[in-house]
Parts: structure tokens; C-alpha cells; sequence
């Protein structure tokens, strides 16, 4: 199924691969992908085998709860976001005998880099997988040296699929694709340039990859380094909770504060009493300068034309219900202070 903008390096192998394969290519209409009803049909009618999800279109097509309708798929494709666990275990309830697949790549190493098999036992989170042929992946610390298992350290991609730098900026090309220091001319796969990907990771016992999130949205709140991804995966383990986003944003007195949003899992959920047993439960697992001073929940995620959640669509925090409540001062220290 060709679904997704040409704009999105996905598109690509939507359109070579059945090619390559003599397949039947069946294309969506224009703005089809982001029609669950739509494309539910399309698949049914066509017969189509293969297709492609970013996360958050899958979670919506999951919520939809047609999907088990498509009797005709053979494999599904995620990449584009993180992959949340709660849309594996949905998938595979509805879906039992569809292979899912995760994905992952930058369209500077378009387009996907490494793979995993959902069909795997799941742990904390759902792994990025291994490199596919052709690819090399490193995970290093600031100073270019390789990282044992466990040990979170920037993605680096050398191998075929890198791609010459960024049109016009020759600045940023240099910055972001870097001679490979551990390059050997004598092998014939060994790449002498590799890509900083910006993205956290780490190996895991079975030698696959886990994604730990960006290392631009590390922030600093009162002084604490704080990875969001973190905090995202928490919000997401609440019961009425589909999948989470943190971000951290500055108030009015210029001091960053933590929001976090989340996906009910029912639209019609009562607000109010999520978000206080949300806001306890992550008191209980999360040290306090990481628990989100507020919570916004959505029925659905805004979404962009390539089906990833649109961060600038999101409701601000004035929209929110504040869950931190008052706790008035006691004893005759806090009475002092509060009144400083």
C-alpha cells in the first residue's frame, strides 16, 4: 500500500519494493493516510499484504478497532517515532498472525538503518533491533570511544545508506557527518564517514539496540539533568494511558517546568481522576524533580501530514486541569518561610 507523502522517505519503498518484487502497488487516496475508516476499506478490498505505520497512525488505527478486519496483511511496518509497547500488545491482540516489524532510520540514512521482530519477547521498552546489511552502527561517548552494553552513549550510522550532506549547508554537513575513526580501508563494508544521529541509546543483553530518546530533549530542571524519554515511559504505564509525551517548557517567571500529555485510553475518561492518580503514581517511581508539574490529556494526538504527533498542535497549558493541588504550609518554620 502507497500511502505516505513523497515528501517522507518512507514513500521511497513503498514505491520501489513492489517493483523490485513484481508486486501489485495499490496507491491511497491524497490524505487517505490519515483516514482510519478509509484506509481500513482500501485493505480490504485490495487484498494489500504490506504496508507501512508511522506509531501514532498505528495507534490510532488500533483505537479504531477495524484493523482485525484486514485478514490480508502479512507484515507491518513501524518507523518514524518510537514504538510504544502498549501498540505491540494491541496489535497483537488484534492481529495475531500479522508479523509487526520495528524500524528504524534518519532520512540522513534514508531510509532505515536497523530492525526488530515484534514477535520477540518485550522488555521496558520495544528495541530499534540491529543494523540491516550494508550498515554499521556505534554507540560512543562524547569522545568518539566505543560504550559497553548498557551504557548510553549517541548513535553513530556508517555504510551504504548515508547520505552526502545537507543541500547548501556546508557548515552542518561537517558538523553532522564526521570521518569514521574506526574505518579500514581493507574491508570492503567499512565506511570512512559516519552520521551523529543526536539519538540516545544503548545495547541490551541480547546485543539489540534500545532507544532512549533524543539528546536534545535532555533538559535541566532546578539544576537536574533530565531525560524525557524517561518520564514518558512511566506516564505511558498508567492504565488509562495509551502513549505519553513530555516536554519542558518555561513559565512566566522564565523557569522550566516539566508538562507531560497523555493518550486516554477511553475518550471519555474522567480527567480529574486520572490525572491525580497519574500525578501519584509517578511520585511514587520518579524522584520530585521529575514529576510533571502539569498534565494535559488528549482523546487524540494532533497529528502532521507524515502521521507523527504534531508537537505545535498540542494544548497549552492553559487549557490544562493544574492536578498539583495546595498543601498549606504547617509548623511554625513553613508558616515563616511562606510568608517570606
Amino acid at each position: 500500500l502507497q500511502k505516505t507523502p513523497y515528501s517522507f522517505d518512507v514513500s521511497v519503498w513503498e514505491f520501489i519494493w513492489p517493483m523490485l518484487k513484481g508486486a501489485k502497488l495499490v496507491v491511497a487516496k491524497p490524505q487517505g493516510h490519515k483516514d482510519p475508516s478509509y484506509l481500513t476499506e482500501l485493505i480490504v478490498a485490495t487484498g494489500v499484504t504490506k504496508l507501512h505505520f508511522v506509531p501514532s497512525m498505528l495507534g490510532v488505527m488500533l483505537a479504531h478497532g477495524d484493523l482485525r478486519r484486514c485478514q490480508s496483511l502479512k507484515q507491518v511496518f513501524c518507523s518514524g517515532e518510537a514504538l510504544q509497547i502498549s501498540h505491540v500488545e494491541q496489535f497483537r491482540h488484534q492481529l495475531p498472525e500479522v508479523g509487526l516489524h520495528n524500524l528504524y532510520g534518519p532520512t540522513e540514512a534514508a531510509i532505515d538503518v536497523s530492525y526488530w521482530d515484534c514477535s520477540q519477547p518485550l522488555g521496558s521498552s520495544v528495541p530499534i533491533g540491529k543494523p540491516i546489511q550494508n550498515i554499521q552502527l556505534y554507540i560512543l561517548d562524547d569522545e568518539l570511544n566505543l560504550l559497553p552494553q548498557g551504557a548510553c552513549g549517541e548513535l553513530h550510522i556508517g555504510g551504504d545508506g548515508l547520505a552526502r550532506g545537507y543541500l547548501n549547508r556546508p557548515e552542518l554537513t561537517q558538523e553532522r557527518f564526521i570521518a569514521n575513526p574506526f574505518y579500514q580501508a581493507e574491508e570492503a563494508n567499512s565506511s570512512e564517514r559516519l552520521y551523529k544521529t543526536g539519538d540516545l541509546v544503548r545495547y541490551k543483553e541480547d546485543g539489540n539496540i534500545e532507544y532512549m530518546g533524543r539528546l536534545d530533549h535532555q533538559v535541566k530542571i532546578r539544576g537536574f539533568r533530565i531525560e524525557l524519554g524517561e518520564i514518558e515511559y512511566q506516564v505511558a504505564q498508567h492504565k488509562q494511558i495509551d502513549s505519553a509525551l513530555v516536554v519542558a517548557q518555561a513559565d512566566k517567571a522564565g523557569n522550566q517546568r516539566l508538562i507531560a500529555y497523555g493518550k486516554t485510553v477511553q475518550a471519555d475518561a474522567p480527567k480529574e481522576d486520572v490525572i491525580t492518580s497519574l500525578k501519584a503514581e509517578l511520585a511514587a517511581v520518579l524522584p520530585e524533580y521529575m514529576v510533571p508539574a502539569n498534565v494535559i490529556l488528549v482523546s487524540e494526538w494532533p497529528l502532521t501530514p507524515n502521521g507523527k504527533i504534531d508537537r505545535r498542535g498540542l494544548p497549552s497549558v492553559d487549557e490544562s486541569i493544574d492536578s498539583t493541588a495546595y498543601v498549606a504550609p504547617h509548623g511554625e518554620t513553613e508558616v515563616m518561610l511562606a510568608e517570606v
